[in-house]
C-alpha cells in the first residue's frame, strides 16, 4: 500500500512561528512534526509516500527529508500551488497512487501513540470504499462528526455541528481506494472555496462505502499552542 501525506496549508493558528516555517516542520519532542507521520507508516511497512506541500516550503521539507532513505522510506513531492481545500491537495496524489490501487492518507499534523498496521488491515479487507479513523473526544464540535444508523453505518459526517450527535470526531487518517478521485472531481467548493474532504467521506456514505476504525491512544492535531505542547510532552521521550 501507498500513502500520502498532505503537509501544506498556512498553521494560521499557531503564528507568528509559522511565518519562520511551515507547521508540519516545527519541532515537536526531539524531531520535526513530519517525521511522527513517516515513521508510524514506515512501522506499518508502507514505504512509499507521497508528501503534498505548498512551492514555498518544498526546499525546506526537501533538505531535511531528501528521498527518503534515512528514514527508511521513498519519498516523491507534490507542490499545491495555492490553497484549495484538503481534498484538491488530495487530488494531486492521481498519478502517484495509479488505478485499481488502495491508500492511506495522513494529515501532516496529526500525531498519535496507536499502530497503524491493524487499521491498514482492516481496510485491505474491505471491497471498495473508503475508512475513517474515529477518536472519542471531549469537544466533537471542533471537529468533523460521525452520524451513525440504527445499525451502526455511517450515515454522514456533520462538520463542526452546534449539537454534536456523539462524542466521537474523524481524525485526520483516512483510507481510500481509487475512487476518491472521480468523487473530488464532482464536489464543489465549499463556501470558504475549498474542496472539503469531510464532502468526500459523505460522497462514500451516501453510497454505504464509508467504513471506520477506533483509535485507542492518545491522539492530537497539534493544530494549537496547546495541542503542540500537548504533542510535545507526549513525544518527548528517547531518540527513536
Amino acid at each position: 500500500m501507498k500513502a500520502v501525506i498532505l503537509a501544506g496549508g498556512t498553521g494560521s493558528r499557531l503564528m507568528p512561528l509559522t511565518k519562520l516555517l511551515n507547521k508540519h516542520l516545527l519541532p515537536v519532542g526531539r524531531l520535526p512534526m513530519i517525521s511522527y507521520g513517516i515513521q508510524k507508516l514506515k512501522e506499518a511497512g508502507v514505504t512509499e509516500i507521497l508528501l503534498v506541500t505548498s512551492r514555498q516550503a518544498a526546499g525546506a521539507f526537501i533538505q531535511f527529508l531528501g528521498s527518503g532513505r534515512e528514514a527508511g522510506v521513498s519519498l516523491t513531492y507534490r507542490i499545491q500551488e495555492e490553497a484549495g481545500g484538503i481534498a484538491q491537495a488530495l487530488e494531486l496524489a492521481r498519478p502517484f497512487v495509479g488505478s485499481n490501487r488502495k491508500f492511506m492518507v495522513l494529515l501532516g499534523d496529526n500525531l498519535f501513540e496507536e499502530k497503524l498496521g491493524p487499521h491498514i488491515e482492516a481496510f485491505e479487507q474491505q471491497p471498495a470504499g473508503a475508512m475513517v479513523l474515529l477518536k472519542e473526544v471531549p469537544d466533537p464540535e471542533r471537529y468533523g462528526v460521525p452520524v451513525f444508523d440504527a445499525e451502526g453505518a455511517i450515515l454522514k459526517i456533520e462538520e463542526k455541528p452546534k449539537q454534536p450527535a456523539n462524542n466521537w470526531c474523524v481524525t485526520g487518517i483516512y483510507c481510500f481506494d481509487d475512487q476518491v478521485f472521480e468523487y473530488i472531481a464532482s464536489i464543489e467548493p465549499s463556501q470558504r472555496g475549498e474542496l472539503e474532504i469531510t464532502d468526500v467521506n459523505n460522497a462514500y456514505a451516501g453510497r454505504g462505502m464509508l467504513e471506520y476504525s477506533y483509535m485507542h491512544g492518545w491522539w492530537t492535531d497539534a493544530g494549537t499552542f496547546e495541542s503542540l505542547q500537548e504533542a510535545a510532552l507526549k513525544l518527548a521521550g528517547p531518540m527513536p
